[in-house]
């Protein structure tokens, strides 16, 4: 089989959940018309299938490789990278004033859908390279922008996060990197990163790495980081490239998957040469930190909508070819395709729904990206509330999808030719990078839960409680997260609030999702529900709001059973 982008659902889910007319509405994004948001996710779609899914096998089972120094990418890799560039679909949101499209981010959102699901692991590239813009579009000079941004937006080069250190992983403050100043404005970068996925590949002319380090007498903790421009190639005043940067590439990591993505150790300065430019303020680093990587965590939340769409389309495709046994209750003793037996129907089915309701869930969170840029009152704050959630359900979802893809093969599942395994370890990292899950359930009830003292999610979990029609579990799913909120603000201790954050987590993206998933229901009914695509998105939508929803309610007692159990034992009787 060959991967066919859902491009009827993905403009389906703009129309009714994004809101992208009403985007297009406003003049910063007039461009995004109707015809436009079509080319652009039929277009993506295409190339996605021509360019980037026939390379996914080789960039599983060759991957990049270190040759003398340098990561060479599979054969193919560079030759679909330079048609990604050729094509501008790295350029579609990125700013207008220094060579993007400027279009809204959620049109990128589909952009990466449709890439990520031909290819997770090269996808990562362009993923990669938002989050330097962001960063840089933000906080950096003019003269970095106007250097910078241009080659970035295109992707002519690209950008990597430099942030994990091998004694500084989820705790940022322990790092050690170190910036001294040059005398002549610039920086001399010192240290080991790890973890740096595309921290090197052929593909590209040059890699912007933006690192956080400490300048001298910086205080401890996360207060005394500052973040530093530091590309491979330096930059001459005109543009053209210099001499290479003291960046030397240590090692790449084996990995359980995406290993066409080169995870790299990174030494910087080991030679004394390696010159950077700080951005933004002295000890400004964690602030420009998080706008590198609040975005990119909905990225992340996204590749577990890519591998579910990978995944279901396989299922159903082998569910459909694969005969085995006479269905059960049947008049007939004749062996069937396995999609008529109920209980594959069954994964299939949750498979669809959830697919479609992670999707939901992000290209609304993206919709919040472009209204909070607009300045639209309210949306920055939807944007941090659902952003945990994104993150965490989507690539909790997408592994599940995954996992039940290679169910759905039986047998031929595990075995690696079919594919279906490739997909679920490609996915299992996304629970962990761009911050752990656990770490955006804690964000959840430490961070957000608080916002205007707990008002902002009671007026969410109010509106999805309006809005539930007759839907007796959406409303009751959305009373109990209540419930459990008022606690969790009221009278639970900092310990019982985070023994409890990943249920709450749970139960309230589920809610949110089955918030989208009625509003998609009226929508398809209201559209008479008469095509193949509406007759789906009904049923997927019931089975999400009938099935998967009433599911989350049984995690309150979860959510609210406090810490004490958790610390019943000490660390000896733990290991016992």
């Amino acid at each position: 089989m060959t991967y066919i982008a859902p491009v009827t659902e993905q403009l389906f889910v703009l129309r009714h959940i994004t809101g992208i007319d009403e985007l297009a509405a406003h003049a910063r994004f007039a461009d995004a018309s109707p015809d436009m948001v079509e080319a652009i996710t039929d277009g993506i779609g295409e190339f996605a299938a021509a360019e980037f899914y026939p390379l996914r096998r080789i960039g599983d089972t060759v991957g990049a490789r270190l040759v003398d120094g340098q990561v060479v990418m599979p054969a193919g890799f560079v030759d679909a990278y330079k048609a990604y560039v050729a094509n501008g679909w790295g350029s579609i949101n990125a700013p207008a004033d220094f060579g993007g499209q400027g279009l809204p981010f959620s049109l990128a959102t589909v952009a990466l859908d449709s890439l990520g699901a031909a290819n997770m692991a090269f996808a990562l590239c362009p993923i990669l390279s938002v989050g330097a813009i962001e960063a840089i579009n933000h906080h950096g000079s003019d003269a970095q922008k106007a250097m910078f941004l241009p080659r970035l937006s295109t992707g002519e080069w690209t950008g990597t996060m430099n942030l994990t250190e091998p004694q500084a992983g989820s705790d940022v403050g322990a790092l050690k990197s170190t910036a001294t100043p040059r005398g002549d404005g610039t920086y001399q970068i010192r240290g080991t990163k790890i973890f740096i996925s595309f921290g090197d590949h052929d593909m590209a002319g040059n890699i912007v790495h933006l690192v956080l380090a400490r300048t001298p007498d910086a205080p401890p903790g996360t207060k005394g980081i500052s973040l530093f421009l530091v590309p491979k190639y330096r930059v001459n005043a005109d543009g053209s490239l210099g001499a290479r940067n003291d960046v030397k590439v240590v090692s790449i990591e084996h990995k359980m998957g995406i290993n066409a993505s080169p995870t790299c150790v990174l030494a910087f300065g080991e030679e004394g040469d390696c010159i950077g430019e700080l951005i933004g303020p002295e000890f400004g680093g964690m602030r420009a930190m998080f706008t590198m990587m609040n975005n990119a965590r909905l990225n992340v939340g996204l590749e577990g909508v890519q591998i579910a769409e990978a995944a279901t389309q396989k299922a159903v495709a082998f569910a459909r070819e694969r005969v085995q046994s006479a269905r059960a209750g049947g008049t007939s003793r004749d062996p069937v395709a396995i999609v008529d037996h109920p209980d594959v129907r069954r994964m299939l089915m949750r498979m669809k729904a959830g697919t479609q309701a992670i999707r939901a869930l992000l290209y609304c969170a993206s919709g919040f990206v472009d209204r909070a840029g607009l300045g639209i009152d309210g949306a920055q704050e939807m944007l941090e509330l659902l952003t945990p959630l994104a993150k965490t359900y989507g690539t909790d979802m997408g592994s599940e999808i995954a996992s039940l893809g290679i169910q759905v093969h039986g047998g031929m599942g595990f075995i690696e030719e079919t594919g279906a395994a490739q997909l679920y370890r490609d996915i299992r990292i996304a629970a962990i990078y761009e911050g752990t899950n656990g770490i955006q359930a804690a964000d959840l009830v430490g961070r957000k839960l608080g916002m205007r003292g707990g008002d902002a999610v009671r007026e969410h979990l109010a509106r999805i409680g309006r809005e539930a029609g007759g839907h007796g579990a959406l409303q009751a799913l959305a009373g109990a997260c209540t419930e459990v909120a008022e606690w969790m603000i009221g009278r639970a201790s900092t310990d019982d609030r985070l023994a409890g954050s990943y249920a709450f987590t749970t139960m309230m993206a589920v809610a949110t999702c089955g918030w989208l998933m009625a509003r998609q229901l009226a929508a398809a009914q209201a559209a008479g529900g008469d095509t193949p695509f509406l007759k789906a998105k009904i049923a997927s939508c019931r089975y999400y709001l009938d099935i998967m929803v009433p599911e989350a309610l049984s995690l309150k007692g979860s959510a609210m059973a406090g810490a004490d159990l958790l610390y019943a034992l000490d660390d000896d009787e733990l290991a016992a």
